[in-house]
């Protein structure tokens, strides 16, 4: 794996942590940060 790959799957991580935070506050807008992280990711 290069870096590159690595950054990917380490922000998806981490955007899938704040999507759970997010919905388990109730907090939209960092629900709505979460996924767009996730997006960001995967590219």
């Amino acid at each position: 794996m290069d870096k590159d790959r690595i950054a990917g799957a380490a922000k998806q991580a981490k955007s899938s942590i704040k999507v759970a935070v997010g919905k388990a506050f109730g907090d939209n807008k960092l629900v709505t940060e979460g996924k767009s992280d996730k997006v960001e990711g995967k590219v």
